[in-house]
């Protein structure tokens, strides 16, 4: 028996929209750890990680670079984003949860984890507070590698760990990467993996197949049509 493929999740625009919570704990974060206020609206938060975001903030204001302000910004971010989400009126995106309950029914086949742009405390947050974190053992986050295009890897190393037994060598047939964005889709470029890009955040259906996504869905609420996507008959 092939090992099961690995599934590899977004989480922002793809299975839970937030209504804003984490652009506006990065906005609290910023001024309660440095003073400095600022709207966010010169930073590109699809497909990014939060890593990559801190370092960004950390240029446009001034502020040295360095594993203590850098701690001390992750942890007020941490505590704004609890702070933050259940005050505003987030939701899970159509189909999710019946797809994570299909997944989990055919387990033999499919191993669902996440490769996130969120600090993974940032995305035990977001999907506890959803009730969505069950469905996932583990993940590949922003810190490990503020570059999107690097998770892939660090995914597929956590899967061995998580099943010694299985075996992910051929990422062209054995990974997927479910997302909303064309960040998305370079990253599972750059992993060797086929994509499933879904129109959920701010791109559109068009503009993710003109960025080369294998699969575009509006949604992932055809729980039939995902499921013949991320896991054809006869793969292996």
């Amino acid at each position: 028996m092939p090992c099961p493929r690995l599934l590899l999740f977004d989480i922002d625009g793809t299975l839970i929209l937030t209504d804003r919570a984490g652009v506006v704990a990065f906005g609290e974060a910023l001024q309660e750890t440095f003073g400095h206020e600022d709207d966010l609206a010169h930073v590109d938060f699809a497909g990014a990680t939060d890593t990559g975001i801190v370092a960004q903030l950390f240029k446009h204001h001034g502020i040295t670079e360095g594993d203590e302000p850098r701690q001390r910004f992750h942890a007020a971010y941490v505590a704004r984003l609890a702070h933050q989400l259940p005050r505003r009126r987030g939701r899970v995106l159509p189909g999710v949860r019946e797809l994570l309950d299909a997944l989990r029914a055919r387990a033999d086949e499919a191993l669902p984890a996440l490769l996130t742009g969120n600090f993974a405390e940032g995305a035990r947050l977001k999907l506890s507070h959803f009730g969505l974190a069950e469905y996932f053992a583990f993940g590949a986050y922003a810190d490990d590698s503020p570059d999107r295009n690097l998770l892939g890897p660090v995914a597929l190393e956590r899967a061995r760990r998580h099943r010694p037994e299985g075996r992910w060598d051929d990422p062209a047939r054995d990974l997927v990467i479910i997302g909303d964005t064309p960040k998305d889709i370079a990253c599972a470029r750059a992993a060797g993996a086929s994509v499933l890009a879904v129109a959920t955040g701010k791109f559109s259906e068009r503009e993710l197949c003109d960025h080369g996504a294998d699969h575009v869905l509006p949604d992932l609420a055809d729980t039939g049509r995902v499921l013949e996507i991320l896991l054809p008959p006869g793969r292996g």
